[in-house]
């Protein structure tokens, strides 16, 4: 589908480039289509007819996992058209700003389809696994992360050589990386070779992609030699006080998470194979090694709109600093009181800093249209919005990501757990709110027995504030594999999130794991914010239309 919406988008345009655009894309239709006739053919008969099947897996019998891999395949699948283009400009030696400029959409909806395939896999995960969290760091995560990774610091990228005609040798190579790392990850979930709790299907494809893969890099790296002098930078970066010198930050910030995270994720088997132990690399290496460069990137963000091209003069370094600066810092202060550790309090300062610089750029845009064209404050927004579609849903896409970012500091560092068991009438507190078990509840659904536990929830006024029924479900044909349903009562301020963990006599004895999350809702609001500042920042921008009128001719008013 990409291919066909390229070819015929792009029939009367970009003549030079087009036909390695196609071959591209191709070429690597033609690499899966190998995959499926020849090495994991899905319509391959069976050397036995079963006399009933198992049906889905359990754990995938969730409303997420519809849609979940639509969105992780339109991804995938459409960060190959950058990447064609890409080539394509090396190729015919049409290195300027023709590729990025049209590839700048091409990227943005894939980038927004993986954004939102990434958030659903962590929503069915914290759905479904019942382990209290929606990010484990596991290798298939990370195989959907790693080129979300160098993606959007392509889309940042592409600006700089826009606008200033720099950074060209960093975007070639950012989006072959992506590429390179959605068919590194499309190995990764299909060989087998790390283990992993989302692998649910697994076939003999590794050597086929091994060997595309050396392709891909070794190919792509005598390009980019051949080309080489045709991609140095029209100038350089004259301050690091300059909007150029924070985009290369982030470009090496984004690099540093994804080589990190590249290592991370491969290491045991890299160790498996040097010394035969394989050696698990767990969350907390990834959450100490990526924390900070993402506390950096994050005030990067802050930062980066603040500062001018080519460089920034003290007064306006204190022009535009003064208020993100304030909020950042009161913010800092206030979390002081909520816990010792000084880490949270750093994040939510820097997600402060840089949610008043969002602010500060749509209140300052909106007061200069009131100004310039005397409209009310609503009218100023979505004119604002409308005109300047790229830049202002970029801010919201930025304000989407502070808000993901609030959640996991909630949840990483404010998180509370208990494990219990309770007879009928029992109570535990946690987090301010007290939870009593009444009875167990059996349902019969149509392929399975629903086995739940009635919870009431009372907050510390001792008001009921909800009534939850987390399930342990027990399918026919996999009785041995019984799934969790989490009973959830969700807020703006925090989750109470109860598991089921079993029974005993039925039901005089039932033992639950309970978590108070704080701020989780805002992981799912952020996504949300994401999609729809990306839907913006992707958005034809209106066109003036200009008609040539011969000298001395008149042109009737509109309505005349």
């Amino acid at each position: 589908l990409y291919s066909v919406a390229v070819a015929l988008l792009n029939r009367r345009r970009h003549q030079a480039l087009m036909p390695y655009v196609n071959a591209v894309m191709l070429v690597t239709s033609a690499f899966f289509l190998v995959l499926l006739v020849f090495a994991a053919n899905p319509f391959k008969q069976s050397t036995f007819i079963p006399a009933d099947g198992e049906g889905l897996n359990p754990l995938l019998q969730n409303y997420w996992m519809v849609i979940h891999p639509v969105m992780l395949y339109l991804g995938y699948v459409g960060l190959a058209v950058p990447f064609a283009f890409a080539v394509g400009a090396l190729v015919s030696k049409r290195v300027g700003n023709e590729w990025v400029r049209t590839v700048r959409r091409w990227t943005l909806i894939p980038w927004m389809f993986l954004s939102a395939g990434i958030l659903m896999g962590s929503q069915w995960a914290y759905m479904e696994l019942g382990w209290g969290g929606y990010w484990a760091w596991d290798p298939v995560e990370n195989a959907s992360f790693l080129p979300w990774l160098t993606g959007t610091a392509f889309l940042h990228s592409i600006i700089i050589q826009e606008q200033r005609g720099v950074m060209k040798v960093w975007n070639v190579v950012l989006i072959w990386l992506t590429y390179f790392l959605v068919i590194l990850g499309t190995f990764t979930t299909r060989s087998g070779v790390l283990e992993s709790v989302h692998s649910f299907a697994l076939s003999d494809v590794g050597p086929i992609f091994l060997g595309f893969l050396i392709i891909i890099v070794f190919g792509f790296l005598w390009l980019l030699f051949k080309r080489l002098y045709l991609l140095k930078d029209e100038q350089g970066i004259d301050s690091y006080s300059s909007r150029e010198a924070a985009f290369l930050g982030n470009n090496w910030l984004f690099t540093s998470i994804t080589f990190a995270t590249l290592w991370g994720t491969f290491f045991p088997m890299f160790s498996e194979i040097l010394t035969g132990e394989r050696i698990s690399v767990a969350a907390p290496f990834f959450n100490k090694v990526n924390g900070p460069l993402f506390l950096l990137l994050f005030l990067l963000m802050g930062i980066g709109p603040l500062l001018g091209w080519r460089r920034t003069g003290m007064q306006a370094l204190r022009q535009q600093f003064t208020l993100p600066l304030i909020a950042g810092l009161v913010m800092g202060v206030l979390a002081l009181f909520l816990t010792p550790n000084p880490w949270p309090s750093v994040g939510l300062a820097v997600c402060a800093f840089a949610t008043a610089t969002i602010i500060q750029e749509f209140v300052r845009g909106v007061l200069a249209r009131r100004v310039t064209n005397n409209e009310n404050v609503l009218v100023a927004m979505g004119s604002l919005i409308r005109r300047n579609g790229r830049r202002y849903g970029g801010y919201i896409v930025h304000l989407g990501m502070v808000m993901i970012a609030v959640a996991i500091i909630g949840n990483e560092f404010f998180q509370q757990t208990t494990n219990v068991t309770l007879a009928p009438g029992g109570q535990v507190t946690l987090g301010g709110y007290e939870l009593t078990y009444v009875a167990l509840e059996n349902t019969r659904a149509s392929n399975r027995t629903e086995i739940g536990a009635r919870v009431i929830v009372h907050d510390s006024s001792g008001k009921m504030v909800g009534s939850l029924l987390p399930l342990r479900n027990l399918y026919d044909k996999t009785p041995d594999m019984p799934t969790s349903e989490v009973g959830l009562r969700m807020t703006l301020l925090e989750d109470v999130y109860v598991l089921l963990n079993g029974w005993e006599g039925g039901g005089s004895t039932a033992t639950f794991t309970i978590f108070i999350n704080p701020l989780t809702i805002w992981m799912w609001i952020g996504g949300l914010t994401l999609v729809l500042g990306t839907l913006i920042a992707s958005w034809p921008h209106p066109v003036k239309r200009t008609t040539n009128v011969p000298a001395g001719a008149t042109v009737a008013a509109a309505g005349d």
